[in-house]
């Protein structure tokens, strides 16, 4: 199983922070490091305040050497999607070719209301034009002009540039709706991710995708909550350090012990994820990060 790490800056995260969050992974020998794309702390103070994802992402690309980096998941409120392809294809220069791109609709409103972000109706619908845009600039031919006409955004005869390193960027799509997510990902993704659900709930979501993707290969993932100690007291006390119930983690997310966070990933995999986003809420607990690479990823063999 592919174990990736998915984080929460804006409850709390310095750029430098995040740094030693992504150096660390990457030589734990985690494939990929993942940030969300918030501006506002769903809980507490959120101290010193947000970091822009493609920002960070783009210091990231200078300051590592092989670990994948992405948004999970980039909020198509707050970037045109012309503005969005030339940021995501420049990182992926930056970091010569190791960035991936998930898009989302944007949901959390009071963030827009904060910073002074238009928070439109009929976001899903223009997550499907902003698909097709990004999508289609990275893939038009150097030489060669785009043009799209949609009910949101109009594009006239694009140079389509700068190129990204990769053809193409990996695209994620995620989500619980049962009709029109999975819709998307049979279009437009290369990855279908279904966050913070229970393990018969991502069963049956990964069934609707590949029953709406036809034979179209995609991977499957999982984003989840992480919470781990080598015994119980450990494992209490990093609960308590998130503000979580151990009991509520045990039953809903990778927690426990690492015999018993192994079990959940197991459980997962049989669910069809090839791939789980662990998300780890304390960011400065960097040995908690060591704990999942040297106990818990060798039980998964």
């Amino acid at each position: 199983m592919d174990l990736r790490i998915m984080t929460e800056p804006q409850q709390g995260a310095s750029y430098d922070t995040q740094l030693a969050m992504a150096k660390a992974s990457e030589e734990l020998g985690f494939s990929a490091w993942f940030r969300s794309d918030h501006y506002l702390a769903m809980s507490g103070d959120g101290l010193p305040g947000p970091t822009d994802a493609w920002v960070t992402l783009a210091g990231l690309a200078r300051e590592t050497s092989t670990i994948r980096l992405g948004t999970m998941v980039t909020a198509g409120t707050f970037r045109l999607p012309g503005v969005l392809a030339i940021q995501v294809a420049q990182v992926d220069q930056m970091s010569g070719g190791r960035v991936e791109v998930g898009l989302g609709a944007g949901w959390f409103e009071a963030e827009h209301s904060a910073y002074g972000i238009p928070f439109p109706t009929a976001r899903h619908a223009r997550l499907e034009e902003q698909l097709e845009i990004v999508t289609g600039l990275w893939a038009t031919p150097s030489g060669e002009r785009y043009s799209f006409d949609g009910k949101y955004y109009q594009l006239t005869d694009s140079p389509a540039l700068p190129k990204p390193v990769q053809s193409p960027i990996p695209v994620i799509v995620g989500g619980h709706g049962p009709v029109r997510t999975p819709a998307l990902a049979a279009k437009y993704a290369h990855e279908f991710n279904i966050p913070f659900a229970s393990v018969s709930a991502t069963a049956e979501q990964f069934g609707r995708v590949r029953a709406a993707a036809a034979g179209r290969e995609l991977v499957y993932s999982a984003a989840v909550t992480t919470c781990v100690g080598k015994n119980d007291a450990e494992f209490t006390r990093r609960a308590a350090a998130i503000g979580r119930d151990p009991e509520e983690l045990r039953a809903n997310s990778v927690a426990g012990t690492p015999e018993e966070a192994a079990n959940r990933l197991r459980e997962f995999a049989e669910a069809g994820a090839s791939r789980i986003y662990l998300q780890f809420l304390d960011m400065t607990d960097l040995e908690h990060l060591d704990l999942i690479a040297s106990e818990v990823r060798p039980l998964l063999g």
